[in-house]
């Protein structure tokens, strides 16, 4: 098993390079499995980092495995924010006067 560690390297970047074209989808299907597939390549990115003694690759790995759930939990829950600078109670574009000043 040992001789195959340095390997994995390469399907954790497959993965990773297959979950960011899903990710930016406009399916929401395939947008989630792009999260499920960056929650894959964390597996491997963060097994590779520990055969390879680099803490702050396994470290990291557990960062973004977290945040990748976060967002799963989020879609799940269907949840869209109610305000904010992108809704209607917080308008970008300011209305035209009806008559200009004389």
């Amino acid at each position: 098993m040992n001789e195959l560690m340095p390997l994995v390297q390469w399907p954790a970047m497959a993965v990773s390079v297959a979950a960011a074209w899903l990710v930016g989808s406009r399916h929401p299907g395939r947008r989630r499995i792009g999260f499920w597939l960056f929650l894959a390549s964390n597996l491997l990115w963060g097994a590779w980092g520990l055969y390879s003694s680099a803490i702050a690759l396994v470290v990291l790995q557990v960062c973004l495995a977290a945040m990748n759930l976060r967002v799963v939990k989020k879609a799940d829950a269907g949840s869209e924010p109610t305000t904010g600078p992108n809704t209607d109670t917080h308008p970008t574009v300011k209305p035209k006067p009806t008559h200009s000043p004389a």
